[in-house]
């Protein structure tokens, strides 16, 4: 395994810690019926459904920006077609299998960060009117603040459901290993692999 700088360490672990709280948090949305799962709901987004397929929909966007311009080709030219549709899933299992898909992107991508310097690097997105220009790193923070955002939000709306909940808080710290042990097995990791360089 590479030794990796801090900030590209950090984002790497933050990365890792994306997927696991979606695989906890998609594991109790998946216990929802399919009415309670799109049910109207007091949130920015007005259901679970809505804002899952929210976050995905701006992973495809920033991650389809990150990957094309690692790999030296020009901006995607339509912008939109990530947003194509609103929800582009209603079952929650296709939904958490786009997600999990998307994830393993994101880990990848970050995987591939062996230099904080290059983490400074332009990545242009095609937008209306003007392009938005932004560093790998900033792009990468503001993903992964995105996510935490609306992960906050379907939490709150699972607490008017029968289902719990999850803990979403248990990745990081090393005494806390038990607690993420069995999502650990489920992903395939070990914590020598997401906490080790």
């Amino acid at each position: 395994m590479h030794a990796f700088p801090p900030l590209a360490r950090h984002l790497r672990r933050m990365a890792y810690n994306n997927a696991w709280a979606n695989h906890r948090l998609l594991g109790a949305c998946m216990q929802l019926s399919a009415a309670d799962f799109a049910a109207r709901r007091c949130s920015f987004f007005p259901s679970i459904q809505a804002t899952l397929n929210h976050n995905l929909c701006v992973d495809w966007f920033y991650l389809d920006a990150l990957e094309r311009e690692l790999q030296g080709l020009p901006p995607h030219p339509d912008c939109h077609v990530f947003f194509a549709k609103d929800e582009p899933f209603a079952d929650c299992a296709d939904l958490r299998a786009e997600q999990q898909r998307v994830d393993q992107r994101l880990i990848r991508y970050c995987e591939a960060q062996h230099d904080d310097a290059a983490l400074e690097r332009p990545v242009t997105i095609a937008r209306p009117g003007r392009p938005q220009i932004d560093t790998r790193s900033r792009l990468l923070a503001h993903l992964l603040q995105h996510q935490i955002h609306h992960r906050g939000q379907v939490h709150a709306m699972l607490a008017g459901t029968t289902v719990a909940p999850p803990q979403l808080d248990e990745f990081f710290c090393a005494g806390e290993a038990a607690l993420r042990a069995a999502d650990f097995a489920a992903l395939g990791w070990q914590e020598a692999q997401v906490f080790g360089d």
